[in-house]
C-alpha cells in the first residue's frame, strides 16, 4: 500500500459525508429550517477529518515531497490543490457561523448555509477526482520507494502524534451515523479495514 492509497481510501469517507451534506440541505430547504445537529456533525467532519487530518497530510508532507523532485508549487498542481483547500476551508467557515440562525429558521442565514454548502461539494468533488486521477499518479511516478516509504512513517506519525488515539474511529461513527439517516451509501466500512488507512494504524 502507497500513502495516496490511504488517502484515496480516504476520499471515499469524505464523498460519503458530502452526499449527506446534500441531504441536509435539502431537506432543510425542503422545511425551512436547518438540522442543527446533523450540521454540526457534517461541519466538524469537515473540519477535523476532511481538513486538519487528509489535507494536513497532503499539506505538511505529500506536496512538499513532490515539490522536492521539481515540481513547482506556483502555477503547478501542488499549489492549485492547496488555493482548493483554502476555498474549501472558507466555505465550511460559512456554513458553520451559519447554523444557529439557520436552525432557528433564518431564512437568509439557511441560505447562506445551502450556498457555502453546495460550494463546497462540487469544489470538494472535483479536488478528489483530479486527485485521484491525476495528481496521485504524479505523485507515484516521481516518488522511489524510499520516499514511499519515508511518507508512510510520516503519515503515521501524524495519526499517532498530532489527532490521537481514536479520532478516525470517532469520524468513522460520524460518517456513518449520518450516512444511515440520511440513507447514503456506505464507504466509510471499507476505509476502516485498511489499518494504517485512514488515519490510524
Amino acid at each position: 500500500m502507497k500513502p495516496t492509497d490511504i488517502l484515496s481510501s480516504e476520499h471515499r469517507v469524505i464523498e460519503q459525508v458530502l452526499d449527506c451534506l446534500e441531504r441536509i440541505i435539502a431537506e432543510a430547504n425542503t422545511n425551512g429550517r436547518l438540522d442543527a445537529a446533523s450540521a454540526r456533525d457534517a461541519v466538524s467532519f469537515f473540519r477535523t477529518f476532511a481538513d486538519q487530518c487528509h489535507h494536513g497530510k497532503e499539506e505538511t508532507h505529500l506536496f512538499p515531497a513532490m515539490e522536492a523532485k521539481g515540481f513547482p508549487r506556483d502555477g503547478g498542481p501542488t499549489g492549485v490543490m492547496m488555493a482548493e483547500h483554502e476555498a474549501g476551508r472558507g466555505c465550511v467557515r460559512t456554513m458553520s457561523e451559519a447554523i444557529d440562525a439557520a436552525a432557528a429558521g433564518d431564512s437568509a442565514a439557511l441560505r447562506r448555509f445551502a450556498e457555502a454548502g453546495e460550494g463546497y461539494i462540487g469544489l470538494l468533488r472535483q479536488h478528489i477526482e483530479k486527485e485521484d486521477h491525476c495528481l496521485f499518479s504524479m505523485a507515484n511516478q516521481a516518488l522511489t520507494d524510499e520516499d514511499q516509504a519515508e511518507l508512510m512513517a510520516k503519515f503515521e506519525k501524524v495519526e499517532a502524534e498530532e489527532m490521537g488515539h481514536g479520532t478516525h474511529e470517532k469520524f468513522l461513527v460520524i460518517a456513518e451515523a449520518l450516512a444511515e439517516k440520511y440513507g447514503v451509501p456506505q464507504k466509510a466500512a471499507a476505509c476502516a479495514g485498511h489499518g494504517v488507512a485512514c488515519c490510524h494504524h
